[in-house]
């Protein structure tokens, strides 16, 4: 492990070698952070190598230094981008550089030596200090450690003792070395190796910022371009999708490498990213029209899982702004897999293997018409329905909700279409309630877990759960869409045994007949 004096460290920033790749995070550290680091500095405590990437490739994004502007560097000699230390170096460098300023106010870079600390080793000798709270008997300014004059004026008013102290204080920071791991490379694909590693180390770095950095040009900023693709979505409601960087990331090396893992992603040319990106946000907005038109998703949200849209993306992913002319078969392919990998899980582990699978299988069934996509083996009992509770948010009530809008649910009240679109949009729990009443169970005594398996619920709003009251199925069906009974059961894929009030056998019944519709769905079969 290699050493870097503090001097040698500012130089080389001033010199435009030590640079900051656009894909780490900024400065973050404050006042008294930058402090505690010059006390573990000056007692040789540990604190870390900063880690560098030596490579003879400029990045076209990079980072300033903290609030400094980074001088030009001479392009006869490498650069060296700091992966890890970015904190640390940014302090060094404010506290101790004198050359460069900064446009924005900074004042974590004032510290102070304290040369009336006690001996106790656990506590901070240095401090930062507002101007007004500065005592110059006692408080030196250890910015001045590298500049002769500032030095020499500073310590010009202290007495014998106290100028040989920050004497030996400055000794300290002028012998002391950073240690310094290089990487030295023009092979990406092991700084992004090294970059996770380091990410799983605590250090909260963003490979979103990498690809953009691998990407960028002067006419394309793949941070831009995805914000500007959210805003375009907005009205489809998918503009979270802009927040997902990893559904991006992996939808964007699926279409381009075919494959959606991290290392795949690091690897994509920038120049292919950049030809291919209006092919690959033409593919998802294919995957979203097709998800609205065919399946009621109107938000991402509504998904079971967000990595069913890569898939998707490929197929529908096409140059030259074509649109994929779909045919019955493959329309069929595509919800049959969809359904079969909800109602299994399919994503709920192995998410990058069966992604693989399903990147292969939707490109062929675009190219040639094959129909391996939905082979997918699945057993599905009646119990998914029966044992599962309805919570909003988890894959198995997601896939009831979505399976439930398909047969397009009439109110109980007044037998009128709901309206899906704006439920999906909000997609709250007021939407969904018990057939069963909760308050009618709890007077039997029945537990809660016992109350909201999914085989009680139906597209039921506040207002029309109201009218109905907390009584019996066979009370409250007096106060339902009088004719359109029969009609509104068949839409909710509820049985009429719902009036008998006999709770355990409608919750047997019900979910058979849950079952039913989800195999169909599977299936796709009229």
């Amino acid at each position: 492990m290699d050493g870097l004096s503090i001097r040698q460290a500012i130089e080389k920033i001033l010199g435009g070698s030590i640079r900051i790749p656009a894909f780490q995070r900024g400065f973050v550290w404050d006042a008294d952070l930058v402090a505690h680091f010059m006390d573990s500095i000056y007692k040789g405590y540990p604190f870390g190598a900063i880690i560098l990437w030596r490579t003879k490739s400029q990045l076209r994004a990079e980072r300033q230094l903290g609030p400094f502007v980074l001088p030009e560097r001479d392009p006869d000699y490498p650069i060296d981008y700091v992966l890890d230390g970015q904190q640390r170096l940014t302090s060094i460098f404010g506290v101790f550089q004198t050359e460069l300023g900064h446009d924005v106010k900074i004042d974590w870079n004032k510290i102070y030596f304290d040369m009336e600390a006690g001996p106790e080793p656990q506590e901070s000798w240095f401090s930062a200090l507002p101007d007004g709270g500065v005592d110059p008997s006692r408080h030196f300014p250890i910015g001045t450690f590298f500049d002769t004059t500032a030095y020499r004026q500073a310590t010009n008013t202290l007495d014998e003792d106290r100028a040989k102290r920050i004497d030996e204080v400055q000794a300290v920071f002028k012998e002391a070395a950073l240690p310094v791991q290089s990487l030295e490379t023009d092979d990406r694909s092991k700084v992004a190796i090294v970059f996770e590693r380091v990410n799983r180390l605590g250090v909260e770095l963003d490979v979103f910022m990498l690809l953009s950095a691998w990407t960028w040009s002067e006419e394309f900023d793949l941070q831009s371009e995805f914000k500007a693709f959210a805003g375009e979505l907005e009205e489809f409601g998918f503009e979270d999708i802009g927040d997902d960087t990893n559904l991006l990331l992996r939808c964007c090396a699926s279409v381009v490498a075919r494959d959606p893992a991290p290392g795949a992603v690091i690897g994509l040319s920038g120049t292919e990213v950049r030809e291919r990106f209006d092919e690959i946000k033409n593919g998802m907005r294919g995957a979203i029209d097709f998800l609205r038109a065919n399946l009621r998703i109107e938000k991402l949200q509504n998904l079971p899982y967000p990595a069913l849209l890569v898939p998707l993306t490929v197929f529908f992913a096409t140059p030259d702004g074509q649109s994929v002319s779909l045919t019955d078969l493959q329309r069929r392919q595509l919800l049959s897999w969809f359904w079969k990998s909800c109602f299994s899980r399919r994503f709920s582990a192995g998410v990058l293997t069966k992604l693989r699978r399903d990147i292969r299988a939707a490109r062929d069934l675009r190219e040639s018409g094959a129909v391996g996509l939905a082979e997918i083996a699945v057993t599905l009992e009646a119990d998914f329905f029966s044992d599962n509770r309805f919570t909003i948010s988890t894959v198995n009530t997601k896939t009831f909700v979505l399976m439930l809008a398909q047969s397009e649910p009439l109110s109980f009240v007044s037998g009128s279409p709901i309206g899906l679109r704006d439920v999906m949009m909000s997609y709250n729990r007021r939407e969904f309630h018990h057939c069963f009443p909760r308050a009618y169970l709890a007077r039997q005594g029945r537990e809660s877990a016992d109350i909201n398996r999914l085989a009680n619920f139906v597209f039921l709003s506040a207002q029309d759960n109201k009218t109905l009251g907390g009584v019996a199925p066979s009370k409250y069906r007096e106060r339902m869409a009088g004719e359109h009974v029969p009609a509104v059961l068949e839409r909710a894929l509820c049985p009429a045994v719902l009036f008998e009030d006999d709770y355990d056998r409608f919750i047997e019944v019900r979910a058979k007949r849950l079952l039913d519709g989800a195999n169909k769905l599977m299936a796709q079969t009229d």
